[in-house]
Protein backbone atom coordinates (compact mmCIF):
# COMPACT_ATOMS: atom_id res chain seq x y z
CA UNK A 1 0.00 0.00 0.00
CA UNK A 2 0.97 3.32 -0.71
CA UNK A 3 2.17 6.00 1.54
CA UNK A 4 -0.98 7.67 3.04
CA UNK A 5 -2.11 10.79 1.64
CA UNK A 6 -3.59 12.08 4.82
CA UNK A 7 -0.94 14.14 5.98
CA UNK A 8 -1.15 16.61 2.85
CA UNK A 9 -4.57 16.58 2.76
CA UNK A 10 -4.26 18.19 6.22
CA UNK A 11 -1.62 20.65 4.87
CA UNK A 12 -3.53 21.79 2.37
CA UNK A 13 -6.40 22.03 4.67
CA UNK A 14 -4.41 24.14 6.90
CA UNK A 15 -3.54 26.41 4.05
CA UNK A 16 -7.64 26.72 3.18
CA UNK A 17 -8.35 27.70 6.49
CA UNK A 18 -4.99 30.30 6.87
CA UNK A 19 -6.40 31.78 3.78
CA UNK A 20 -9.50 32.05 4.78
CA UNK A 21 -8.19 34.15 7.63
CA UNK A 22 -6.77 36.72 5.34
CA UNK A 23 -10.16 38.94 4.92
CA UNK A 24 -11.11 38.36 8.29
CA UNK A 25 -7.40 39.77 9.32
CA UNK A 26 -7.89 43.20 6.33
CA UNK A 27 -11.51 43.66 7.84
CA UNK A 28 -9.70 44.66 11.03
CA UNK A 29 -6.77 46.33 10.01
CA UNK A 30 -8.72 48.90 7.09
CA UNK A 31 -10.72 51.03 10.21
CA UNK A 32 -7.62 51.67 11.15
CA UNK A 33 -6.17 54.07 8.16
CA UNK A 34 -4.30 51.51 6.52
CA UNK A 35 -5.34 50.25 2.90
CA UNK A 36 -5.09 47.06 0.82
CA UNK A 37 -1.63 48.35 -0.69
CA UNK A 38 -0.31 48.97 3.10
CA UNK A 39 -1.44 45.51 4.16
CA UNK A 40 0.34 43.99 1.24
CA UNK A 41 3.58 45.65 2.19
CA UNK A 42 3.86 44.67 5.46
CA UNK A 43 2.11 41.28 4.85
CA UNK A 44 4.74 40.09 2.13
CA UNK A 45 7.63 41.37 3.98
CA UNK A 46 7.04 40.33 7.15
CA UNK A 47 6.50 36.75 5.95
CA UNK A 48 9.62 36.82 3.78
CA UNK A 49 11.88 37.98 6.31
CA UNK A 50 10.85 35.44 8.71
CA UNK A 51 10.66 32.53 6.55
CA UNK A 52 13.93 33.18 5.32
CA UNK A 53 15.21 33.35 8.24
CA UNK A 54 14.58 30.16 9.32
CA UNK A 55 15.14 28.74 6.02
CA UNK A 56 18.58 30.10 6.67
CA UNK A 57 19.00 28.63 9.88
CA UNK A 58 17.59 25.15 9.25
CA UNK A 59 20.93 23.37 7.66
CA UNK A 60 18.06 21.22 5.18
CA UNK A 61 16.97 24.82 4.42
CA UNK A 62 20.36 25.61 3.25
CA UNK A 63 20.56 22.39 1.52
CA UNK A 64 17.05 23.06 -0.50
CA UNK A 65 18.66 26.55 -1.81
CA UNK A 66 21.89 24.98 -2.92
CA UNK A 67 19.51 22.24 -4.83
CA UNK A 68 17.77 24.67 -7.55
CA UNK A 69 19.53 26.38 -9.86
CA UNK A 70 19.40 30.49 -11.72
CA UNK A 71 16.91 29.69 -13.86
CA UNK A 72 14.44 27.61 -11.34
CA UNK A 73 15.20 30.31 -8.64
CA UNK A 74 13.85 32.87 -11.14
CA UNK A 75 11.00 31.06 -11.55
CA UNK A 76 10.25 30.63 -8.05
CA UNK A 77 10.76 34.27 -7.77
CA UNK A 78 8.86 35.10 -11.01
CA UNK A 79 5.88 32.99 -9.54
CA UNK A 80 5.87 35.25 -6.37
CA UNK A 81 5.71 38.36 -9.02
CA UNK A 82 2.23 36.47 -10.18
CA UNK A 83 0.83 36.04 -6.93
CA UNK A 84 1.02 39.90 -6.47
CA UNK A 85 -1.81 40.32 -8.75
CA UNK A 86 -3.66 38.01 -6.92
CA UNK A 87 -3.30 38.92 -3.79
CA UNK A 88 -3.96 42.91 -4.81
CA UNK A 89 -6.88 42.32 -6.47
CA UNK A 90 -7.89 39.95 -3.46
CA UNK A 91 -7.32 42.21 -0.57
CA UNK A 92 -8.11 45.88 -2.96
CA UNK A 93 -11.80 44.44 -3.80
CA UNK A 94 -12.25 43.44 0.31
CA UNK A 95 -12.70 47.50 0.31
CA UNK A 96 -16.22 47.59 -1.61
CA UNK A 97 -17.67 43.76 -0.98
CA UNK A 98 -18.12 41.60 2.42
CA UNK A 99 -15.16 39.12 3.20
CA UNK A 100 -18.30 36.52 2.91
CA UNK A 101 -18.86 37.35 -1.01
CA UNK A 102 -15.30 37.49 -1.54
CA UNK A 103 -14.91 34.32 -0.07
CA UNK A 104 -17.30 32.84 -2.80
CA UNK A 105 -16.95 34.81 -5.77
CA UNK A 106 -12.72 33.43 -5.35
CA UNK A 107 -13.73 29.74 -5.36
CA UNK A 108 -14.67 29.50 -8.77
CA UNK A 109 -10.88 29.72 -9.39
CA UNK A 110 -11.27 24.86 -9.11
CA UNK A 111 -13.24 25.34 -12.04
CA UNK A 112 -11.13 27.70 -13.89
CA UNK A 113 -7.92 26.01 -12.98
CA UNK A 114 -10.04 22.47 -14.84
CA UNK A 115 -10.17 24.47 -17.93
CA UNK A 116 -7.11 26.48 -18.06
CA UNK A 117 -5.41 22.43 -17.38
CA UNK A 118 -7.34 21.61 -20.75
CA UNK A 119 -6.28 24.88 -22.85
CA UNK A 120 -2.65 25.26 -21.94
CA UNK A 121 -1.37 22.56 -19.73
CA UNK A 122 -2.89 19.41 -22.53
CA UNK A 123 -4.49 17.65 -19.57
CA UNK A 124 -7.13 15.08 -20.31
CA UNK A 125 -10.40 17.05 -22.11
CA UNK A 126 -14.01 16.49 -22.09
CA UNK A 127 -17.35 18.25 -21.11
CA UNK A 128 -17.07 17.99 -17.09
CA UNK A 129 -14.46 20.53 -16.65
CA UNK A 130 -16.66 23.37 -19.49
CA UNK A 131 -19.80 21.92 -17.46
CA UNK A 132 -18.35 23.44 -14.11
CA UNK A 133 -16.85 26.60 -15.65
CA UNK A 134 -20.19 27.33 -16.33
CA UNK A 135 -21.96 26.26 -12.95
CA UNK A 136 -19.52 28.42 -11.04
CA UNK A 137 -20.21 31.17 -13.35
CA UNK A 138 -23.52 30.46 -12.22
CA UNK A 139 -22.75 30.60 -8.79
CA UNK A 140 -20.63 34.04 -8.90
CA UNK A 141 -23.73 35.58 -10.74
CA UNK A 142 -26.28 34.34 -7.85
CA UNK A 143 -23.67 35.73 -5.48
CA UNK A 144 -23.77 39.43 -6.93
CA UNK A 145 -27.23 39.32 -7.73
CA UNK A 146 -28.27 38.19 -4.10
CA UNK A 147 -27.03 41.38 -2.65
CA UNK A 148 -29.55 43.61 -1.18
CA UNK A 149 -30.51 47.13 -2.43
CA UNK A 150 -29.09 48.70 0.55
CA UNK A 151 -25.58 46.97 0.72
CA UNK A 152 -24.90 47.43 -3.36
CA UNK A 153 -21.08 47.29 -3.64
CA UNK A 154 -18.68 49.42 -6.20
CA UNK A 155 -18.60 47.65 -9.33
CA UNK A 156 -14.85 48.32 -9.08
CA UNK A 157 -15.17 45.65 -6.07
CA UNK A 158 -17.22 42.81 -7.89
CA UNK A 159 -14.61 43.45 -11.00
CA UNK A 160 -11.35 43.14 -8.75
CA UNK A 161 -13.08 39.72 -6.80
CA UNK A 162 -14.19 38.40 -10.11
CA UNK A 163 -10.14 39.08 -11.75
CA UNK A 164 -8.85 37.76 -8.26
CA UNK A 165 -9.97 33.79 -8.88
CA UNK A 166 -8.77 34.30 -13.10
CA UNK A 167 -5.22 35.33 -11.75
CA UNK A 168 -4.82 32.78 -9.03
CA UNK A 169 -5.84 29.72 -11.31
CA UNK A 170 -2.84 30.92 -13.57
CA UNK A 171 -0.66 30.99 -10.19
CA UNK A 172 -2.54 27.54 -9.02
CA UNK A 173 -1.01 25.64 -12.25
CA UNK A 174 2.00 27.23 -12.29
CA UNK A 175 3.01 26.32 -8.78
CA UNK A 176 2.00 22.87 -9.38
CA UNK A 177 4.27 22.72 -12.73
CA UNK A 178 7.22 24.45 -10.24
CA UNK A 179 6.61 21.66 -7.78
CA UNK A 180 7.26 19.25 -10.24
CA UNK A 181 3.50 17.83 -11.09
CA UNK A 182 2.69 16.06 -14.24
CA UNK A 183 0.61 17.43 -17.28
CA UNK A 184 -2.39 15.84 -16.03
CA UNK A 185 -2.98 17.88 -13.08
CA UNK A 186 -3.91 14.98 -11.06
CA UNK A 187 -0.40 14.40 -9.30
CA UNK A 188 2.90 15.02 -8.52
CA UNK A 189 5.33 13.50 -10.91
CA UNK A 190 8.78 11.56 -9.43
CA UNK A 191 11.45 14.40 -9.73
CA UNK A 192 12.28 17.65 -11.01
CA UNK A 193 10.28 20.37 -8.80
CA UNK A 194 11.80 22.53 -6.18
CA UNK A 195 11.62 21.48 -2.24
CA UNK A 196 9.20 23.72 -0.69
CA UNK A 197 11.94 25.10 1.34
CA UNK A 198 13.65 26.65 -1.35
CA UNK A 199 10.71 27.79 -3.79
CA UNK A 200 8.57 29.09 -0.87
CA UNK A 201 11.08 31.65 0.58
CA UNK A 202 12.33 32.52 -3.41
CA UNK A 203 8.38 33.04 -4.35
CA UNK A 204 7.74 35.70 -1.41
CA UNK A 205 10.87 37.44 -1.90
CA UNK A 206 9.22 37.70 -5.28
CA UNK A 207 5.97 38.85 -3.85
CA UNK A 208 7.71 41.46 -1.78
CA UNK A 209 9.70 42.80 -4.60
CA UNK A 210 6.65 43.31 -6.70
CA UNK A 211 4.29 44.86 -3.97
CA UNK A 212 7.32 47.76 -3.53
CA UNK A 213 6.86 48.10 -7.50
CA UNK A 214 3.60 48.81 -7.05
CA UNK A 215 3.63 51.08 -4.41
CA UNK A 216 6.24 53.19 -5.89
CA UNK A 217 4.19 52.98 -9.26
CA UNK A 218 1.24 54.06 -7.25
CA UNK A 219 3.70 57.55 -5.56
CA UNK A 220 3.36 55.39 -1.64
CA UNK A 221 6.97 54.96 0.43
CA UNK A 222 8.23 51.97 0.38
CA UNK A 223 6.82 50.97 3.69
CA UNK A 224 3.77 52.64 5.75
CA UNK A 225 4.98 53.98 8.67
CA UNK A 226 4.21 54.47 11.35
CA UNK A 227 2.01 51.22 11.91
CA UNK A 228 -1.29 52.14 14.15
CA UNK A 229 -1.18 50.28 17.27
CA UNK A 230 -4.52 49.17 16.63
CA UNK A 231 -3.09 47.70 13.36
CA UNK A 232 -0.09 45.61 14.99
CA UNK A 233 -1.55 42.38 15.74
CA UNK A 234 -3.45 42.19 12.40
CA UNK A 235 -0.81 42.44 10.60
CA UNK A 236 1.30 40.03 12.45
CA UNK A 237 -1.22 37.68 11.98
CA UNK A 238 -2.13 38.30 8.08
CA UNK A 239 1.80 38.02 7.53
CA UNK A 240 2.02 34.45 9.42
CA UNK A 241 -1.52 32.81 9.89
CA UNK A 242 -2.90 34.16 6.33
CA UNK A 243 0.77 34.27 4.69
CA UNK A 244 3.90 32.27 5.38
CA UNK A 245 1.35 29.12 7.21
CA UNK A 246 -1.01 28.68 3.57
CA UNK A 247 1.47 29.09 1.08
CA UNK A 248 3.94 26.84 2.32
CA UNK A 249 1.16 24.52 3.44
CA UNK A 250 -0.54 24.62 0.33
CA UNK A 251 2.71 24.63 -2.17
CA UNK A 252 4.10 21.09 0.04
CA UNK A 253 0.65 19.46 -0.27
CA UNK A 254 -0.09 20.57 -3.88
CA UNK A 255 3.39 18.94 -4.91
CA UNK A 256 2.06 15.58 -3.70
CA UNK A 257 -1.62 15.76 -4.29
CA UNK A 258 -1.53 17.47 -7.94
CA UNK A 259 -3.78 20.67 -8.30
CA UNK A 260 -7.06 18.54 -8.84
CA UNK A 261 -7.27 16.76 -5.73
CA UNK A 262 -5.86 19.99 -3.71
CA UNK A 263 -8.49 21.85 -5.17
CA UNK A 264 -10.96 19.56 -3.41
CA UNK A 265 -9.75 20.07 -0.21
CA UNK A 266 -9.37 23.45 -0.09
CA UNK A 267 -13.46 23.93 -0.73
CA UNK A 268 -13.06 24.42 3.21
CA UNK A 269 -11.81 27.39 3.09
CA UNK A 270 -14.80 30.05 1.77
CA UNK A 271 -17.06 27.47 4.23
CA UNK A 272 -14.61 28.65 7.14
CA UNK A 273 -14.91 32.71 5.69
CA UNK A 274 -18.65 32.63 5.77
CA UNK A 275 -19.24 31.35 9.08
CA UNK A 276 -16.15 33.47 11.01
CA UNK A 277 -17.09 36.66 8.95
CA UNK A 278 -20.24 35.90 10.66
CA UNK A 279 -19.71 35.41 14.03
CA UNK A 280 -16.85 38.35 13.67
CA UNK A 281 -18.33 40.74 11.94
CA UNK A 282 -22.13 40.05 11.17
CA UNK A 283 -21.99 39.30 7.57
CA UNK A 284 -24.96 37.46 6.29
CA UNK A 285 -24.95 35.90 3.32
CA UNK A 286 -29.10 36.42 1.20
CA UNK A 287 -30.67 33.00 0.09
CA UNK A 288 -29.55 33.58 -3.36
CA UNK A 289 -26.10 34.05 -2.42
CA UNK A 290 -26.01 30.69 -0.33
CA UNK A 291 -27.60 29.24 -3.25
CA UNK A 292 -25.32 31.14 -5.66
CA UNK A 293 -22.24 29.32 -3.26
CA UNK A 294 -23.48 26.14 -3.31
CA UNK A 295 -23.54 26.30 -6.68
CA UNK A 296 -19.69 27.12 -6.83
CA UNK A 297 -18.64 24.10 -4.51
CA UNK A 298 -20.65 22.14 -6.77
CA UNK A 299 -18.61 23.14 -9.74
CA UNK A 300 -15.77 22.03 -7.25
CA UNK A 301 -16.57 18.49 -7.71
CA UNK A 302 -17.81 18.17 -10.75
CA UNK A 303 -14.50 19.67 -12.08
CA UNK A 304 -12.18 18.13 -9.99
CA UNK A 305 -13.54 14.69 -9.30
CA UNK A 306 -13.59 13.52 -12.30
CA UNK A 307 -9.78 14.00 -12.73
CA UNK A 308 -9.48 12.52 -9.02
CA UNK A 309 -11.38 8.96 -9.80
CA UNK A 310 -8.87 7.64 -12.44
CA UNK A 311 -6.25 7.98 -10.04
CA UNK A 312 -8.04 6.78 -7.15
CA UNK A 313 -8.74 3.38 -8.91
CA UNK A 314 -5.38 2.57 -10.76
CA UNK A 315 -3.90 3.38 -6.92
CA UNK A 316 -6.22 0.57 -5.66
CA UNK A 317 -5.48 -2.02 -7.89
CA UNK A 318 -3.31 -4.83 -6.45
CA UNK A 319 -3.85 -3.41 -2.96
CA UNK A 320 -4.86 -6.16 -0.44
Amino acid sequence: MRGSRLPWILLVAISAFGYGSGPLFAKWIYPTGFDWLDLLAWRHLLAALILWGVVLLLPAGRAALRQITPRRGLTAFGLGVLFVANASTYFASLTWIDASLAGLMTYAYPAIVAVLSIVFAHAPSGVRPWIALFIATSGVVLGVGGISAGKEPALIGLVLGVASPIIYSCYIILAARLGGESKSGTGASRGGGIPPLAAVPLSLAGTSFGVFVLRLAAGRDLLPLPIPDDALLPILGVATIAGIVPIGAFYAGAQRLGAARAALVSTVEPIFTIVAAGLIFGERLTVIQLLGGALILGAVLVAEWGAIRPIQARSGRGRK
